[in-house]
């Protein structure tokens, strides 16, 4: 039996684990997908080494960065978002060969691609990690959207949710979330912004998929802002992953 996994820590709740099992279900398909939920990446080869049926694993928070440097082999593309998302194990005898890809920007970009108009010419990008670089990618590659990240913290390169004013919020109006910001259990938290200052022009597009609408979503709606959340770049992400460890033109 070809076993597939999610590696992260920690895990809970796992959206791929249940899709993925419900994938194989429905289509008969001789595999099982596994959470490995590890303290640290190092313990990432004794997972591949302990379970030899392991043909492909997603990688989640914290080591969607930390994975890079255990890889053979990574795409063009997961190379300059510097964030991997997909692992394909390879094994030959007792070779083994790890290729790392980034499905971030396939997902986010097909779910958003419709919502995108031509007045949205700049987007602020919430947060730092993983995900927002993958978004950034996507932004200013496929649409040739203008981004600036922003963060709680003074990092380089970014700005603070302070310095997001009412006419920021008309500069840059396409707005994404890549934060656990009112992620479930925590649906009340939002990200402080001057939603008031927000209208139809606005774009919110939030990563989180539970709740299905946050409160940022919610807040942004009352101003008239088009929202959507991620459970379909979720659904298209596991689409390509799929993909990816098993078609051979990857």
């Amino acid at each position: 039996m070809d076993v597939y996994g999610l590696i992260g820590h920690p895990l809970g709740h796992s959206f791929s684990k249940t899709y993925f099992t419900d994938k194989f279900e429905n289509e008969s398909i001789d595999a099982k997908y596994v959470n490995f939920d590890i303290e640290s990446i190092e313990s990432v080869i004794d997972v591949i080494v302990s379970n030899p049926e392991l043909r492909g694993f997603n990688i989640t928070l914290p080591y969607k960065q930390k994975i890079i440097p255990y890889l053979d082999e990574i795409t063009k593309e997961a190379r300059e978002i510097g964030a991997v998302n997909v692992v394909k194990v390879i094994r030959n005898g007792n070779n083994i060969k790890l290729k790392g890809f980034n499905s971030d920007v396939i997902g986010f970009t097909d779910s958003i691609r419709p919502l995108i108009r031509s007045y949205h010419k700049k987007a602020l990008i919430l947060g730092t990690g993983g995900a927002s670089k993958a978004i950034k990618y996507s932004l200013e590659n496929i649409f040739n959207i203008e981004t600036v990240m922003v963060s709680r913290y003074n990092r380089p390169g970014t700005v603070t949710y302070s310095n997001i004013d009412a006419d920021a919020v008309k500069e840059y109006p396409v707005i994404i979330n890549c934060t656990p910001i009112g992620m479930y259990p925590n649906i009340d938290d939002y990200p402080m912004l001057p939603y008031d200052s927000m209208d139809s022009n606005n774009l919110l597009y939030d990563l989180i998929y539970n709740p299905d609408i946050t409160s940022f979503m919610k807040k942004g709606k009352e101003s008239g802002a088009i929202v959507k959340n991620g459970l379909e770049m979720l659904l298209l992400q596991a689409f390509a992953s799929w993909n990816m460890w098993n078609n051979d033109k990857y």
